[in-house]
């Protein structure tokens, strides 16, 4: 390679001194060079654990868990035989099956993930190496590679585009990989290697290139080629990602620059992270602050059997001596210290958290099954992918979203139309008037049209019938259609047409066209060919006045075979109406009206207006139009000022409304999650506009709101202020409603608690460029402050780690629980970032999917994944650790006042066995059965009423305040069963006459009275009764009797003497009338209380769950039938579609011939009501205050109209 002068003579530092790249130099066909750098290789892993790292690194995982550590510890001191009253396979048996049932999941999901990467990584690809091409896996391709890609081929890595089978080095591309965008893109090729089309030429380059470091920024690529004493500006058009698609070429040649993990796609990915439940963090705490309990307690204790040992131990030394080793009171408590800590460890038993998975892995496969989220189109069902995050469903406060494939299908159609003052494409009947929902006629028949495409409908005939008759607007209307766009035709097969469009709704424009007998058949540079009603009329393409964003319209001009010129031009509304000639201002109202209308229903809507020019004015204004072109300065502002000047005075010709098809029930769904106080935010790459229709159609923005914040400043000062101004004027807001209410408000310490207190309704809009700014650290709060003062957030133009990253930011201050969904590549790392990350398996791959919690086919099913198993998992979850640890305390503290009793001897209260069986017999199945089964509304009600999932988003239902109530509860079921059996036994005789009291009835009745009120407490709590639940919990009593009977008869005794001693214990105690009064009264004093309790609430305070089953009795028993919601349209504002999804800079492409094949010259539902939070007394305290007071009473009637 010969070095040009301009190169340095001294190259820079590849690398920074700390290892960081400061730029990247990549040398093609030269490895052995490129291999010096060690860049990354184009192998990626997304994996966790390999063969010899899974082990260790899965249980140094594992042991970051509290409790395992907690049940290791106690493990080891159950080891120590001088201080363990227990033995020590009560604890390592369900250590082992915690840690193996863990392991094999970890394992399994990880399995997957290899084997993702496998598939990716052996991909094939065609890599130039010695003159010549080879297969190679796509791993082993290096940088500086040359790889040769063909038609409908993913790109293996981050290439730069040498040449390509088409014109000038074209190529293109779709990228919904990277942004969501299925619409085509174009790339080029610098001139200087559009021409090396062939292996040889290719073999023989050793161009070099010095580029930018690996970043995340899609967008941007800054470098420079040096080749043969000359260097080559590179940008981003001249760049092939990774994850790109190749479309519409039949091959390219491109250098590998980036690989592997260093690629943009990669970049953006995030890591995979170990998700935590709030209710796992939650339990952590807890599990310290139990083990902190404990401890206090084994201290009490230890003290207490010192000071016994010695002042009355020391008297009974000749009969009950100290163990070998104990010389004294002070050691011997020490070391009941520590046998106390092994006995009352069963406060938090291992077998809780073996429930808890159970419990889970039951709610997944509910999921799984669930055939009203099973997609029979595609035949896929739901899929929980992960068993850890089941009850966090039940406590999302915020949606992130894609748009395109998740909100939409992506699918534009051609809806309604305005012709001259009428209006088109209402459903009419027989009778010729407007049709109802639902009775919808056969579609129109276009079979007069063999050019006409069999996929379009159209369900008004009378267009077509004007289109016959010949109406000359009509068919200039359709005329405009078919000439002014960007569309490339291509004819595989004699009248197949295939267009490939820009933009979708463009497609859908020229599309209409087509079907109602004005078809476009093929273009040149110069020249559109369009067959009008059967005849073929060739029109003279003068110029293409192109869009962008700030013009938001397009225009061409042509000249017909008679010579006439005329410019069409197409574009917002909101532009082209002050564009048009006073002369049209009746036809321009008439027209309004019909935009307003399409508009109410959602439509995306674009005017459509002509012009004819002179001949003179247009040579003098085309000369004019030529030296701007070509000036060195300003020139994009030149161009604008001569576009402005020819696209005045026009003549009106109509307007179209195209339907942006949504997925099935997206706008109902989005309005039942925001009834359940669930904010969503939209994060799309889509351009703004585009975004801005889709929210309005899917009634997440409505003309009904406030006010609808734009953001779109290009400096961090412009985005302040504009964020500033947003902020005063809902504060401003505010303070009109009433002095009053405005410093209710700001008596709060936070200013988002004011924000998001505020009077109306508001939504913001931002695009990529001011998100950039709005992220940075000084900025970030106020960005997060005015968003969530917001109903509806949307963001647009965003790469996917800004997706991520605002995430992180509602994660990082709000501490609310964040959900996100999304169906592309472009979404997995918004997807990894969240909380809980849930893939559509749409049309955009399934590395969504691949990288989700959860997986389904629409949007739609996100609300019952939600509202049903979401709040039933979190409604389960919280009831089953409520019980569990009430009856572990009421099992366990009884041991604690023994102890005083026993000279604190830990001595413990019942036998071994019972301890052993208790967690793992008596009790596990039935709290299972309420854990895995239980419902407090059926699913119809909680769909119904969307409020009954606040409780979880304010975690009402398990907290701190419900811990300790549950433990204060099982202290005093403890308190009970402890001091009645021992007052009754202290005087009670047998039917003989002998003395009642010994330790063996003793333990015997204490643990049937347990036994008996943890049956019945479980009974009272499950509100859901099922076969199995009545199955297990008298089940469960049956086996404490009969297992109690096995242990005390003669057939065990005479089979292990040693360790079944007790022979007919069990029989003569329960024989005895007294201690089935004793256990009796237990029961009754244990369980009074509490329903008691229950019934003062639910008759003075009831919660809505209560107040919907009561309201479900009435129905019942009244018959009445449930009303039907009505669809409500919307009116008032417009928007326009088609432009904004238009990519600026295509017009002047196709002018210049660049694109054109040589050979050819052609390539050939329900609106969101308001509501009134049921619990906003509540909600106001969860930002200072950790525990949170019951729903208010008095409010069951407003909540059920919610």
């Amino acid at each position: 390679m010969t070095v040009p002068r301009e190169m340095p003579e001294k190259w820079p530092r590849v690398r920074a001194a700390g290892g960081a790249e400061e730029e990247r130099r990549v040398r093609a066909n030269a490895r052995e060079y490129n291999e010096k750098f060690q860049y990354a290789s184009n192998c990626i892993k997304t994996s966790k654990y390999n063969i010899v790292t899974f082990l260790p690194v899965n249980l140094f995982e594992q042991f970051q868990e509290v409790a395992n550590t907690y049940f290791l510890f106690l493990l080891i001191l159950q080891l120590i035989p001088q201080i363990s009253s227990l033995s020590w396979f009560t604890t390592i048996v369900p250590l082992v099956l915690v840690l193996t049932i863990t392991a094999v999941k970890d394992a399994t999901d990880d399995y997957f993930r290899h084997k993702s990467d496998n598939q990716v990584n052996n991909r094939q690809s065609q890599v130039l190496i010695g003159g010549v091409l080879r297969q190679e896996q796509w791993m082993n391709v290096r940088v500086g590679d040359i790889i040769k890609l063909e038609n409908n081929q993913f790109v293996a890595a981050d290439l730069l585009l040498l040449s390509s089978s088409e014109p000038h080095g074209l190529c293109y591309i779709e990228t919904a990989e990277l942004d969501g965008e299925t619409n085509m893109k174009v790339r080029q090729a610098i001139p200087v290697t559009s021409e090396l089309g062939d292996t040889s030429k290719l073999a023989r380059f050793d161009g070099e290139v010095i580029c930018e470091p690996p970043n995340n920024k899609l967008d941007k690529f800054g470098g420079t080629l040096y080749w043969k004493e000359n260097k080559y500006p590179l940008s981003n058009q001249n760049m092939l990602l990774r994850g790109c698609v190749l479309r519409n070429t039949e091959w390219c040649f491109g250098l590998v620059i980036f690989a592997g993990p260093d690629t943009k796609l990669m970049q953006n990915s995030g890591r995979t992270k170990f998700k935590r439940t709030s209710i796992d963090r939650l339990m952590n705490t807890l599990v310290l602050w139990i083990f902190g309990f404990l401890v206090c307690m084994g201290v009490i204790l230890a003290i207490g059997n010192a000071i016994w040992e010695h002042e009355v131990g020391v008297c009974f030394q000749i009969y009950l001596p100290w163990d070998e080793g104990v010389h004294s009171a002070f050691f011997s408590g020490f070391l009941s210290f520590w046998s106390y800590i092994i006995i009352l460890n069963t406060v938090v038993p291992i077998s809780l958290y073996v429930s808890v998975e159970v419990i889970r892995l039951g709610h997944s496969y509910f999921i799984n099954w669930d055939k009203k989220m099973y997609c029979a189109k595609r035949r896929t069902p739901a899929e929980a992918r992960t068993t850890t995050l089941n009850e966090e469903l039940g406590q999302v406060e915020y949606i992130f979203s894609d748009k395109t494939g998740t909100l939409t299908q992506n699918i534009m159609v051609f809806s309604k139309c305005s012709v001259n003052g009428h209006s088109y494409g209402d459903v009419q009947d027989v009778l010729g008037h407007k049709a109802e929902l639902g009775e919808r006629p056969e579609p129109v028949d276009f079979s007069f049209n063999p050019l006409a495409d069999p996929r379009f409908q159209f369900w008004d005939p009378s267009l077509l019938e004007a289109v016959k008759l010949g109406d000359p607007h009509v068919h200039e209307f359709f005329r405009l259609l078919s000439l002014c766009h960007t569309v490339m035709s291509e004819e595989k097969d004699e009248g197949e047409l295939y267009y490939k469009a820009q933009s979708p709704d463009e497609g859908a424009l020229v599309a209409a066209a087509r079907n109602f007998g004005f078809v476009f058949r093929s273009r040149t540079p110069k020249t559109i060919t369009v067959h009008e009603l059967g005849r073929a009329i060739t029109y003279q393409l003068l110029a293409i006045l192109d869009f962008n964003n700030i013009r938001k319209r397009m225009s061409v001009i042509v000249r017909s075979p008679e010579g006439r010129i005329r410019l069409y031009c197409k574009g917002a509304d909101t532009i082209l109406l002050e564009r048009l000639h006073p002369l049209t201002q009746d036809l321009a109202n008439v027209t309004t009206d019909h935009l307003n209308e399409y508009a109410g229903e959602g439509l995306r809507t674009l005017v459509l207006a002509y012009k004819d020019l002179e001949e003179s004015y247009y040579e003098e204004w085309s000369e004019r139009l030529h030296r701007a072109g070509s000036a060195p300065e300003a020139r994009e502002d030149r161009l604008a000022r001569l576009y402005d000047e020819v696209e005045h005075d026009m003549l009106l010709l109509g307007a179209t409304a195209i339907e942006d098809k949504l997925q099935q029930g997206v706008p109902e769904t989005i309005a039942i999650l925001t009834l359940a106080n669930i904010k969503i935010w939209v994060l799309t790459g889509d351009k703004q506009e585009t975004a801005v229709n889709i929210g309005y159609s899917c009634k997440m923005l409505t003309d009904d709101m406030t006010e609808v914040f734009v953001v779109t400043g290009h400096t961090v000062l412009e985005v302040r202020e504009e964020l500033r101004k947003a902020r005063e004027k809902m504060m401003d807001a505010s303070r009109s409603v009433g002095n009053g209410f405005y410093q209710e408000k700001l008596s709060s310490s936070k200013l988002t608690s004011v924000l998001e207190a505020i009077a109306g309704e508001y939504a913001l809009v931002i695009n990529g460029h001011s998100l950039a700014h709005a992220l940075e650290a000084d900025m970030e709060v106020e960005f997060l402050e005015t968003a969530c003062a917001c109903k509806a957030v949307i963001c647009c133009r965003v790469t996917p780690l800004q997706k991520a990253q605002v995430v992180e930011l509602v994660k990082k201050y709000k501490k609310a629980v964040t959900l996100a969904i999304g169906d592309g590549a472009n979404d997995v790392s918004m997807i990894k970032t969240a909380h809980i990350g849930v893939g559509i398996s749409g049309q955009e791959g399934i590395q969504a999917v691949l990288a989700s919690d959860y997986s389904f086919s629409q949007f739609k099913f996100l609300q019952r994944l939600l509202l049903v198993h979401g709040r039933w998992s979190y409604l389960r979850m919280c009831k089953f650790l409520c019980y569990f640890f009430y009856k572990n305390f009421a099992f366990t503290m009884v041991h604690f006042w023994f102890g005083f009793f026993c000279g604190f001897s830990a001595q413990t209260v019942y036998d071994q066995y019972f301890i052993t069986l208790y967690n793992i017999v008596y009790t596990s199945l039935p709290v299972l059965a309420m854990g895995v089964f239980d419902q407090d509304v059926p699913e119809q009600r909680s769909m119904e009423y969307p409020k009954l999932y606040e409780p979880g988003q304010l975690n009402l239902l398990f907290n701190k305040r419900e811990f300790f109530i549950c433990i204060a509860q099982g202290i005093y079921t403890s308190v009970l069963m402890f001091f009645i059996p021992y007052g009754v036994f202290a005087d009670a005789t047998r039917d003989d006459g002998t003395q009642l009291a010994d330790y063996q009835s003793f333990a015997v009745t204490v643990a049937t009275s347990l036994v008996i009120v943890v049956s019945v407490q479980i009974g009272l709590d499950t509100g859901f009764w099922t076969a199995i639940n009545h199955f297990f919990i008298w089940g469960s009593l049956a086996a404490y009797f009969a297992i109690l009977f096995a242990m005390h008869s003669d057939g065990l005794f005479q089979m292990f003497p040693n360790q079944f001693r007790f022979v007919g214990n069990a029989q003569n105690t329960l024989a005895q009338p007294t201690v089935w009064l004793t256990i009796a009264l237990t029961t009754v004093v244990c369980i009074m209380p509490v329903v008691a309790f229950r019934f003062l609430k639910l008759d003075l305070k009831p919660e809505l769950s209560d107040t919907v089953r009561y309201t479900q009795l009435v129905r019942k028993k009244q018959k009445t039938q449930h009303r039907c919601m009505r669809r409500a349209g919307r009116v008032g504002s417009r928007r326009s579609g088609y432009a904004f999804s238009h990519q600026e800079g295509f017009g002047e492409l196709i002018m210049s011939g660049k694109n054109m094949r040589l050979s050819s010259l052609a390539l050939s539902s329900f609106a969101a009501r308001p509501s009134t939070s049921w619990i906003e007394t509540l909600r106001k305290k969860k930002g200072s205050d950790g525990s949170t007071a019951g729903s208010p009473s008095g409010m069951a009637d407003k909540m059920l109209k919610v």
